[in-house]
């Protein structure tokens, strides 16, 4: 039987390094105790926080040294807690630590409230008179143009007081669905037992047998169906408090006062989703090319990861994936590359799946640490492809650090998913061109159009999914596990619409943790477009354009992110980053079925 390894059988060279941080669980709990000694010194300041200039840039400074402390106690924890979920220790830790975190933003929730009482002018002469604050000029900038929707100083600490509260429902999903829940045993191809987890699902849809793709579609959607009531109701409560949050701070939707945090426009986001929707008959012709590729009269859900090869492709080892990653951003300039290099070296990637290890991957760090990457490697072309993204965020932040003072290295993700997906792009375009064999060479193509296809096509389509339940909520519309399966499988059968939609695909829905972020997923969407916009650029430009990217990264938050992107070059309140994007798609579209003679 197809297992997953515990932990400890794991070898270390593929372990994130987090002594690098704390040197012990029990030099953590030191850490953790110091910081949370300090809480009380943001509370000494309420009151006082437009008393004179000196005594804001004291509480700032206070606070960028709390909450760096505080920083790195929580990713810690949460990265411990990430490593085996069922560890009640870590969990516990990770709890402590999260806990702290409201009580620090409790502790100083007066701070913008009462700096809200400041006029522009008083702004400008607080700064005139301790030129020091100047370096705060964006933050300032952000809390004038949030006045109208912060609350009284006590509003302000009643809802970080409640933070722990309201992000009960993604904490719960997270348990069950990584923890608890297990996803079912079905036969393999080989007559072997085969176990599906989230993190090795996707993997198997793949396998070149269609029946044990059905059965592996069907019992893993079956073990969702098993707690459909639990996840509706997780779902509904989290998309409830998201509306109530909007109304408490006076916005006339969830989706506003999501986009008005990091300052992007709700038409960006409908231009997104109208765009794509107009263009979906090149996602309708991906699926027609696969059908053909596949030698089946219509597909099924089962089928849709297929390569259009017809099979599973060559192995990638996670130590050929990362040579050629590196290879691959040398346009990038030669210090960004080394960079990343040393990186590797030095741990930065926890790479193979655990008993227990939470799904997926991300890239974690905090302004005084190294980045720490967390993967599920399935020594194949998509694991590859996610180490890239990955590395992608990774540098992301290693720049901005560099660059930016605490306080603005910190970047949304809107400008983050352009960073992961600019590495993605830069790996197709080098395995393109220097690998010679034609097997691997038409799976890179697939694979890059696959991504295409789940990160431009399929996350505005979950984009327009999150836009619709919130909707629905706001207009008291009730939604139950039944609602949220009939306006998913609408929404997929209309972008899938030479698809028969079979094996419980409906339930999508309930897989999917980025629900509960709050309008994150239409991001994935943009930084694509955006992504392949700026390698175009630095393909044909070279070093100047390059140049123009890593001054994107650098600026980390120190600005709004539109005015950050068009660093780069690209204009994304713009429709045509997004047409574009679509027409390289159709483009490769057209290279694929010419190699595989579906012309």
């Amino acid at each position: 039987m197809s297992t997953v390894p515990e932990r400890s059988a794991i070898d270390v060279e593929y372990k994130w390094s987090l002594t690098s941080v704390f040197e012990s669980d029990e030099a953590w709990e030191t850490a953790f105790e110091a910081v949370a000694g300090r809480v009380d010194e943001l509370r000494a300041y309420e009151g006082r926080v437009t008393e004179d200039p000196g005594t804001l840039l004291e509480l700032l400074e206070l606070r960028e040294a709390v909450f760096r402390e505080l920083g790195e106690v929580a990713m810690y924890a949460q990265l411990r807690s990430a490593e085996d979920t069922r560890n009640q220790e870590y969990q516990a830790m990770s709890g402590r630590a999260s806990s702290l975190q409201s009580e620090a933003s409790s502790a100083i929730s007066y701070l913008e409230p009462e700096l809200g009482s400041l006029s522009a002018d008083d702004v400008e002469a607080f700064i005139a008179a301790e030129p020091d604050l100047a370096e705060y000029d964006h933050y300032l900038d952000d809390v004038s143009r949030m006045k109208p929707h912060v609350r009284s100083a006590e509003v302000e600490a009643v809802l970080a007081e409640l933070s722990e509260v309201t992000s009960a429902p993604a904490e719960i999903y997270s348990m069950l669905t990584n923890a608890d829940l297990t996803y079912g045993v079905v036969e393999g191809p080989d007559g072997d037992d085969v176990e599906i987890t989230q993190s090795n699902f996707t993997k198997l849809q793949t396998n070149p047998d269609r029946a044990f793709r059905r059965r592996v579609h069907e019992t893993f959607y079956d073990e969702w169906a098993s707690v459909r009531n639990t996840v509706g109701t997780s779902l509904e409560k989290a998309v409830r408090e998201h509306v109530v949050s909007a109304r408490i701070r006076n916005y006339d939707s969830a989706r506003e006062a999501a986009l008005d945090g990091p300052n992007v426009p709700v038409t960006v986001y409908d231009t997104l989703v109208d765009t794509v929707g107009d263009n979906l008959d090149v996602l309708h012709r991906h699926a027609d090319l696969k059908a053909a590729a596949l030698g089946v009269d219509k597909l099924e859900s089962h089928d849709l990861y297929m390569s259009l090869t017809g099979d599973q492709g060559p192995d990638v080892g996670y130590d050929q994936a990362v040579e050629w990653v590196i290879e691959a951003v040398a346009p990038l300039g030669e210090a960004y590359q080394e960079r990343m290099a040393a990186g590797l070296e030095s741990r930065w990637v926890d790479v193979y799946e655990n008993r227990g290890k939470r799904s997926g991957a991300f890239s974690s760090g905090t302004y005084d640490t190294q980045p720490f990457i967390m993967m599920n490697y399935q020594d194949d072309i998509a694991s590859m492809y996610t180490l890239a993204h990955e590395l992608g965020h990774s540098m992301h932040s290693e720049l901005a650090g560099d660059a930016q003072p605490w306080h603005d290295a910190s970047y949304d993700i809107f400008v983050a998913e352009i960073a992961s997906t600019v590495n993605e792009t830069l790996l197709t375009n080098y395995l393109l061109e220097t690998v010679e064999d034609a097997e691997l060479r038409t799976h890179v193509l697939d694979e890059y159009l696959e991504r295409f296809r789940s990160t431009l096509f399929r996350q505005t389509m979950f984009a327009a999914f999150e836009a619709e339940i919130h909707e629905r909520l706001e207009a008291d519309e009730a939604l139950t596990p039944d609602r949220f399966d009939e306006l998913y499988a609408d929404l997929k059968g209309a972008y899938y619409e030479p698809v028969a939609l079979t094996g419980g695909i409906e339930r999508e829905w309930e897989r999917i943790p980025h629900f509960y972020y709050d309008f994150y997923v239409y991001q994935y969407a943009t930084g694509i477009s955006a992504a392949a916009a700026i390698v175009e650029r630095v393909l044909e430009e070279g070093e100047p354009a390059a140049a123009d990217y890593r001054e994107m990264l650098a600026a980390g938050g120190s600005d709004y992110p539109l005015d950050v992107v068009e660093l780069a070059g690209v204009d994304m309140a713009s429709p045509a980053p997004i047409e574009s994007a679509v027409g390289i798609y159709d483009g490769y579209l057209d290279e694929v079925a010419a190699l595989l003679d579906l012309a």
